[in-house]
């Protein structure tokens, strides 16, 4: 589960502050009034269900297996989400909210900056997925059996991620600093890159190659085959 957070992002992604702010996002909904009750108890829901899912998938498991896993009665459990299909939602904002928030607001000096706003991007985006590995490892792996409104969700932000690398690109490209015919195609070839690292985390660790490692090689490989001669 997630151990700790990266001081760089400003904003905190431990477990707690992820069940904190999926607390305050449904508190009209959520049963318990005391957040610090409420929180602490989302946090062995969320981690529970993370659990379960990856041992036997988030489907095949049940709220009995849930509650079983958690610690929390059946009855404590329908305190915080009606539904399997709620609590799938309630992670999977947390997950794409986080990703999209995590490159939202480069510094201004690295903005102006192409390529250094392509490492950047990278970077934050890897370093975030090593913070919640869990989190983002659920999110692709159950993807293909969630509701259809969910998978669009899913969908839509991944495809929001490339976006945002492809306006880098293009911006690159229009500045001499890249080279490429189709940034949006080269941003969705990159995209993969980035979720090995959250999907086959065990093969990196076997390796002993440590997140930072990992993102600056993925920088260098990228740009070897992106930048242009001038730059």
């Amino acid at each position: 589960m997630v151990q700790g957070t990266d001081r760089n992002f400003g904003v905190e992604y431990s477990s707690e502050a992820l069940c904190r702010r999926m607390y305050r996002r449904h508190s009209a909904t959520i049963k318990v009034q005391k957040e610090a009750v409420a929180v602490a108890n989302l946090v062995r829901i969320c981690e529970a269900t993370l659990k379960l899912a990856n041992e036997k998938g988030f489907h095949a498991a049940s709220l009995r297996d849930l509650s079983r896993v958690s610690g929390i009665s059946m009855g404590g459990l329908y305190a915080y989400f009606d539904n399997k299909i709620t609590l799938l939602t309630m992670i999977l904002e947390a997950v794409t909210s986080s990703a999209m928030e995590i490159i939202a607001e480069p510094p201004e000096a690295i903005a102006q900056d192409p390529r250094a706003h392509l490492r950047w991007l990278i970077e934050r985006h890897i370093a975030l997925t090593e913070v919640m590995q869990p989190w983002f490892a659920f999110a692709f792996m159950e993807a293909k059996s969630f509701p259809a409104a969910n998978r669009r969700t899913a969908v839509e932000s991944e495809a929001a991620t490339e976006a945002a690398i492809a306006t880098v690109l293009k911006r690159g490209v229009d500045a001499g600093v890249f080279h490429m015919d189709d940034p949006l195609l080269t941003a969705a070839l990159l995209k993969p890159l980035l979720q090995d690292w959250y999907v086959k985390r065990g093969k990196y660790r076997k390796r002993n190659i440590p997140a930072s490692r990992y993102a600056r090689a993925v920088c260098d490989f990228v740009e070897t085959g992106v930048l242009s001669e001038k730059a």
